[in-house]
């Protein structure tokens, strides 16, 4: 993982397992420093945070992508996986926030597995909050 997906995704224990058809992923934490080198205020850290809809999959319940009636997995299978780098509504969840050595708190949420809105096929830093 480069240098800055490391901070944006900082390696750290949620905490938490979920369960059943949930899915647990890590939003991405914001820059403190532009890619010029100027320190970001916390306003606009904070703005970015809880705006960020894209987010990294760090846990799946056992049930996730599977039928409840049957417990066999959808026909079209899972839609993502550990480690994949997805896009998730600003809104909803069971969020909360998990301390990091010299850094921001990492925020976590649990979202149900039909809440995930997409995967995403390009640099998760590329994709910039809508603010």
């Amino acid at each position: 993982m480069s240098d800055l997906l490391e901070k944006a995704f900082p390696v750290v224990d949620p905490g938490i397992i979920p369960f059943g058809s949930r899915i647990m992923v890590q939003i991405r934490s914001p820059m403190t420093v532009s890619a010029g080198g100027i320190l970001i205020d916390r306003g606009s850290k904070d703005t970015e945070k809880w705006n960020t809809q894209v987010a990294k999959v760090v846990a799946l319940g056992p049930l996730a992508f599977k039928n409840r009636n049957t417990m066999e997995g959808w026909p079209e299978g899972e839609w993502c996986k550990v480690g994949d780098f997805v896009r998730v509504g600003k809104y909803g969840g069971d969020r909360w926030e998990v301390p990091v050595d010299n850094s921001d708190p990492a925020l976590f949420v649990i979202f149900n597995d039909l809440d995930i809105i997409g995967k995403v096929t390009v640099d998760p830093l590329k994709i910039r909050a809508f603010i």
